[in-house]
């Protein structure tokens, strides 16, 4: 069954950390571009993170950068997103996102990506 599973979401308090996990089952672990998006309500989605899987090239939000680190473990399908000085705004679902096509770039751009998961759910209070 094609599907991505995030796990690893939670509460936390303003400047603590999470990690969260993307297992890929099926066919929709991306040998081109794995991606973390984000989306607060009242919120369009937005791109936080994304992979060339292949060969691990990585693309961050502005917002996020020296703060969020994506990694991944191809031999476990398994996309990471190490979250570090998580700040209030930082509080949405997250998901996990596979974009099949080759494109040259990963995109931050929701709508490139083709395959998601059902999210996970950051708080973070100050």
């Amino acid at each position: 069954q094609d599907q991505l599973v995030e796990s690893g979401g939670g509460s936390v308090e303003a400047g603590g950390s999470l990690r969260l996990s993307c297992a890929a089952f099926g066919n929709t672990y991306s040998r081109n571009c794995m991606g973390w998006f984000r989306q607060a309500p009242g919120s369009e989605r937005e791109g936080v993170a994304t992979i060339y899987t292949s060969g691990g090239i990585t693309y961050y939000a502005d917002s996020v950068k020296g703060r969020f680190t994506i990694s991944r473990d191809n031999a476990k399908n398994t996309v990471y997103l190490q979250m570090r000085s998580l700040k209030p705004e930082d509080t949405a679902m997250y998901y996990c996102a596979a974009d099949l096509s080759a494109r040259g770039y990963c995109s931050l751009s929701a709508p490139m990506y083709k395959y998601w998961g059902q999210g996970t759910q950051v708080t973070v209070s100050s």
